[in-house]
């Protein structure tokens, strides 16, 4: 690992009611390197700004956490160096199948993740946004 995690989890142990199974941390330390600031991502593409045509989360989260790895990996990085990541969904009924898509790419990774139930998002038809920073070892 790029950075250091400190009090790794799995979500599976923390919400046991829920069937979540992501990799997660309290706190993620870095040292030296390049922050990458992502944007609030939204199930659309990157190069035309083309919308998602789904109303199914699973889908929009895919979407999203596709346009994640490809940022990271333009700005010369990979999904282990993401340290964290802001959820915002629209309903908190697509929380658990929002956070097990989001789980397939941040599988043995762990950032820090912070999590919003919103009104609404910038697109009605929107259900999730995601953001995050990494940091890219020097």
């Amino acid at each position: 690992m790029a950075h250091t995690r400190i009090r790794k989890f799995n979500t599976s142990d923390t919400y046991p009611e829920q069937n979540l199974d992501n990799d997660l941390c309290q706190a993620v330390v870095t040292e030296v390197g390049k922050t990458v600031w992502l944007r609030g991502q939204c199930p659309q593409n990157l190069d035309d700004a083309v919308n998602l045509h789904s109303h199914d989360p699973v889908e929009q989260t895919h979407k999203v956490m596709q346009n994640i790895k490809q940022l990271i990996e333009e700005a010369g990085g990979e999904m282990e160096h993401l340290v964290k990541v802001v959820v915002y969904i629209t309903d908190v009924r697509h929380r658990e199948a929002v956070y097990r898509t989001m789980g397939e790419y941040i599988k043995g990774v762990h950032p820090v993740s912070t999590g919003l139930v919103v009104q609404a998002l910038a697109r009605p038809e929107w259900l999730v946004e995601i953001d995050g920073t990494a940091v890219i070892p020097a």
